[in-house]
């Protein structure tokens, strides 16, 4: 389940990532900051997957 999770984390920083250059190339500032937020979240949720993994070793 854990290597579920990390593919997901992943995916979410990757298409936040797509976002937020999309945004900035076309000049919206709105879809730019929803790619940053997005790019975030995955990061954080990946940083937990990390803890929950320091723990179990």
């Amino acid at each position: 389940m854990a290597m579920s999770d990390k593919a997901e984390n992943t995916g979410e920083k990757i298409k936040g990532a797509v976002k937020k250059n999309v945004g900035k190339a076309v000049g919206n500032e709105r879809l730019e900051a929803e790619g940053r937020a997005e790019q975030a979240k995955g990061g954080l949720k990946q940083a937990g997957e990390d803890v929950k993994d320091a723990f179990r070793s």
